[in-house]
């Protein structure tokens, strides 16, 4: 699974050629959760505080994030997206 992110003790990271819809994963501890990139639908369980974050850093690599889907599904290299900060 290709991180491609890393903050706050939050990693993300992306499948290739996962199941639609395009999503994320990010895994906190033991903790993780799959996150829809368009709807900001989310799978699992995650600490109340953590999933915040990931919803912040969703907001500003929306785009990013779509491109990563796209690349992954080519089987591309993925690019790596800023952390959150």
């Amino acid at each position: 699974m290709p991180e491609i992110s890393r903050f706050l003790g939050i990693i993300i990271a992306m499948f290739y050629r996962d199941h639609a819809p395009p999503h994320f994963h990010a895994i906190y501890g033991e903790y993780e959760v799959t996150v829809e990139i368009e709807s900001g639908i989310i799978n699992g369980r995650f600490p109340k505080r953590a999933l915040k974050l990931i919803f912040e850093w969703l907001e500003l690599h929306r785009d990013e994030l779509l491109e990563n889907w796209r690349l992954a599904e080519d089987r591309r290299p993925l690019n790596k997206i800023e952390p959150l900060e």
